[in-house]
């Protein structure tokens, strides 16, 4: 054997333990910068915005203690009974049910539900303090670290409850 081919025997071995292009930390081609990655998908993520209409009016807004963490239970009011899927929404578009307040700590909810058709059997006048609509949302201990207060607004006012 010649004095030359033992090193390039040696070199051969160590560049073969490198991998493929790139997926080795020992290949000297993949020392740059990595490349950033993201779950995010390429488009970034769907934004879907619930499209019923806000309930008319908001009477009151209370937390409820829970194991791990409160309950937001909102009551309101509309001039007509009837509503379904009632429901508290985020006011802007969050992928999943994520839950994360604005970069000022307020968490921004709407409260949606979808009215009655007119003229049906449903849509009878409401009583006040009788047909209260009601709806709630579990908030737990991480979700509410991030969280200095909660703002719901309905299509005629706003009530903000702070933590």
């Amino acid at each position: 054997m010649n004095r030359l081919t033992a090193p390039l025997l040696i070199a051969a071995l160590a560049l073969s333990g490198c991998g493929r292009l790139g997926d080795s930390g020992w290949n000297p081609l993949s020392w740059g910068s990595a490349p950033a990655r993201s779950l995010e998908p390429k488009g970034g993520y769907a934004e879907v915005s619930d499209t019923r209409p806000d309930i008319p009016q908001i009477t009151s807004a209370r937390w409820e203690p829970l194991n791990e963490g409160l309950l937001l239970v909102v009551n309101g009011f509309a001039p007509v009974r009837g509503y379904s899927s009632v429901a508290l929404v985020t006011a802007r578009p969050m992928p999943g049910d994520r839950i994360s307040p604005d970069a000022d700590g307020v968490l921004r909810l709407r409260l949606v539900g979808v009215p009655p058709a007119p003229g049906s059997p449903a849509a009878l006048p409401a009583r006040p303090g009788v047909d209260e609509i009601t709806a709630a949302m579990a908030l737990s201990a991480v979700q509410l670290s991030r969280i200095a207060a909660v703002e719901i607004a309905s299509a005629g006012n706003v009530v903000t409850l702070r933590r």
